[in-house]
């Protein structure tokens, strides 16, 4: 599913807000769950074990909060409808817009791609700003609380150990117990919610991976408050380095350069710059030349592989407990997935509640989630094996669909309508097959000339 795929928001298909709801993490995933939920449940809660920053900055929950992220077109429309006034809250924070038409210059199979033929708009700014964004728009919603500083420890079962009736929390050194109706556990990657299935008795779901072991260093340097060129240059086989340029508040261009299978980057300036000199393409050292670098460190994060939890094959789950975002999925961070994907599920999980009663509500969620993460999973593991280092369950097909993009790609340098249908994609507007639609084909096949 994609954001053409998925229905969109409608908050007149439920019924009167009754009960109360805990959400376990404030993510971007367990945000938006808490936005869904405030339209069912008089009452939601959601704990978070950090504190929460009064100030848009990097949060150890976060370990990849320092690194760029894109808010694509799934992500922005979703945010949109469930928040209005979101853009320009985001904007007079310090957001910029970027058009992927004509700001995003992307690089694959030997030049950039053409600037396509209509407007693209999105919103370009730091994680955490996003975030905090986010996080002031549900606070102010009736009946929603963060309470941070706290950790979920543990879930509470009913007396027939069928259902999640709350949670153990820990704050300040007290354990206290919270009941709820719905429990949702957006702790992501580190998710406890497999292991804690095992010990009760359930059966835990398979575990899927595809390694690509990427690592990216990120900085931030100047950036002329008109000047909104963003760069996306991907790895691509045999080249195990790509790097990316985009623009954020506070008049800056968030920089990363990153290495697939080991190829990681150095983490000291000299070196990125060195780094970065040996992309296929020097847009992204010109920047780094050219303008100050304004940030105190360089950040590294390392990420082993894409990982995905099979909870939609599951015959047996408790009532009252839904896993999302990271802890269903998580998926390579260089095609900035993360929060679109997250944002779908939450309209999943909107949809899921508006279709009837709380028995069994995990499994069906789980079965209308799996259509995003499909898409979204074999957009990122189908780019990383076109590495024959990676490893793990190929998607069906994948040779195929490899050997059809470079194609559609390298037609894309000169054909703008080809390239509009490939960022639509790659946004997670359009599902992939809209590539293979016959105009498209025609276009990919035709002789040059």
């Amino acid at each position: 599913m994609t954001l053409a795929t998925v229905p969109r928001y409608n908050n007149d298909q439920l019924p009167e807000r009754r009960g109360n709801a805990v959400v376990s993490g404030a993510s971007m995933a367990g945000l938006l769950a808490g936005r869904i939920l405030a339209d069912r449940f008089a009452d939601v809660t959601i704990i978070e074990r950090d504190h929460l920053p009064t100030e848009p900055v990097a949060r150890r929950g976060v370990p990849q909060g320092s690194h760029p992220h894109a808010l694509l077109e799934a992500g922005r429309a979703t945010l949109e409808d469930l928040f209005p006034g979101f853009g320009e809250s985001l904007t007079d924070a310090g957001g910029v817009v970027v058009d992927f038409a004509s700001d995003v210059n992307f690089y694959g199979e030997g030049d950039f791609l053409a600037h396509g033929p209509t407007p693209m708009e999105t919103y370009s700014a730091t994680r955490p700003l996003i975030e905090q964004v986010v996080r002031e728009h549900v606070s102010n919603l009736d009946g929603v609380h963060i309470r941070s500083d706290c950790q979920v420890t543990d879930y509470l079962l009913d007396a027939t150990e069928t259902a999640v009736e709350g949670v153990v929390i820990r704050e300040g050194g007290e354990h206290t117990e919270i009941t709820a109706d719905l429990v949702v556990d957006a702790t992501g990657r580190t998710s406890r919610t497999p292991a804690w299935l095992e010990n009760q008795g359930y059966t835990s779901p398979e575990v899927e991976e595809v390694r690509i072991d990427v690592a990216y260093s990120t900085t931030f340097i100047e950036r002329p408050a008109d000047d909104l060129r963003t760069f996306l240059i991907p790895p691509s086989s045999p080249h195990t380095r790509g790097g990316m340029a985009a623009p954020v508040e506070g008049n800056r261009w968030v920089v990363s350069v990153h290495g697939v299978h080991g190829d990681h980057p150095p983490t000291d300036p000299d070196g990125l710059v060195e780094f970065a000199a040996s992309l296929l393409t020097p847009e992204v050292k010109r920047l780094l030349d050219d303008h100050r670098q304004v940030s105190s460190d360089i950040e590294q994060y390392p990420f082993p592989t894409n990982r995905r939890y099979r909870y939609g094959d599951l015959n047996r789950f408790p009532d009252g407990l839904v896993v999302i975002g990271d802890g269903i999925a998580s998926f390579n961070p260089i095609y900035g997935q993360g929060m679109s994907v997250a944002a779908l599920e939450a309209l999943v999980l909107h949809q899921t509640l508006a279709m009837g009663g709380r028995e069994d509500l995990a499994l069906q969620f789980f079965d209308r989630a799996d259509e995003v993460i499909d898409t979204a999973w074999s957009l990122a593991t189908g780019s990383d094996f076109a590495f024959p280092q990676t490893t793990g369950s190929k998607p069906f097909g994948t040779d195929l669909i490899n050997w059809y993009l470079t194609r559609l790609v390298q037609k894309a340098h000169t054909d703008s309508s080809l390239s509009s249908a490939f960022f639509r994609v790659l946004t997670m507007e359009q599902p992939p097959t809209t590539l293979m639609r016959p105009r498209s084909m025609w276009r990919v096949f035709k002789p040059i000339g």
